[in-house]
């Protein structure tokens, strides 16, 4: 009997790692820099992950889960502890950007507004994305994403293993295919876009790759997770046999260009591939 499409990709295992804004008593957007523990070398670990501050943003990751069920438990766990651990009142905001105040802004230490200095790369011209500029208008805006994490080895050396990079660049492009074009009938905002989270948007790892086109808009509800779960599954399931980039190689400017300028009317004629159901797995 045919499967669930969540049916997870055997010997793979998959985390995540989202960015929340917080809210204070009062409903306005506030900086997290001094609200919780945790930095980026080092995490604040939790049960089922660990929490940190980036930026001005509330940061978790998850510990690596083999099935949806552990995946999503993962999550809600750690989110509800990240929550715990806010003062009284306080509440986490799942939006994809947000434009701080001028009060707020100028409270802010210069450390926590300095974007992040590690670059990631573009699968699908295999380059290193350029900085986001966020002078002028934009110096107050900041983002949060739902990056997701795919791992099936460990210990590569990435400057030496080409044929690694390549692989991690084919899933890459598979899943915005999936997930990529998905995400735009479900995110609709297109501030974290033009900064963040452009098409083919990754970092290698040494135990996989890290997908990071999505914004962190499927935390929301138990159904987007299980959507971008299933999804992601799905991508990786169809490698051999529907591996999009290759076999509607004719539409892939028109996913990137889609996914770039936050615009679903771009994909012509590639839209109702893009809607294809989840087959059974």
């Amino acid at each position: 009997m045919a499967k669930s499409p969540s049916k997870p990709f055997p010997g793979f295992k998959f985390g995540c790692d989202p960015e929340l804004f917080v809210r204070n008593p009062q409903g306005v957007i506030v900086s997290a820099h001094d609200l919780l523990p945790g930095t980026k070398e080092e995490p604040y670990k939790v049960e089922y992950g660990a929490i940190q501050v980036d930026g001005t943003a509330a940061e978790f990751n998850i510990d690596p889960a083999e099935n949806f069920e552990e995946f999503d438990r993962n999550i809600v766990a750690v989110m509800k502890t990240l929550l715990k651990m806010l003062p009284t009142g306080y509440t986490l905001a799942p939006i994809p950007a947000v434009q701080y105040s001028e009060e707020e802004w100028d409270r802010i230490p210069a450390h926590a507004k300095v974007l992040g200095c590690t670059p990631d790369y573009n699968a699908w011209s295999m380059s290193i994305n350029p900085s986001p500029d966020v002078s002028g208008e934009l110096e107050r805006v900041r983002t949060a994403s739902g990056h997701l994490h795919i791992g099936w080895t460990d210990g590569i050396d990435l400057s030496k293993d080409v044929d690694h990079l390549r692989h991690c660049n084919d899933l890459v492009r598979q899943l915005d295919w999936y997930l990529g074009v998905w995400s735009l009938y479900q995110d609709s905002d297109p501030v974290r876009r033009n900064l963040y989270g452009k098409a083919g948007a990754c970092r290698y790892k040494p135990y996989g790759v890290e997908y990071r086109v999505l914004s962190n808009f499927w935390l929301t509800t138990k159904t987007r997770r299980r959507m971008v779960w299933d999804r992601m599954q799905q991508a990786i399931w169809d490698m051999s046999e529907k591996f999009y980039p290759e076999n509607y190689s004719k539409y892939n400017n028109r996913v990137v260009e889609a996914i770039n300028d936050s615009n679903p009317s771009a994909l012509g004629n590639a839209n109702y591939i893009c809607h294809y159901p989840l087959q059974k797995i």
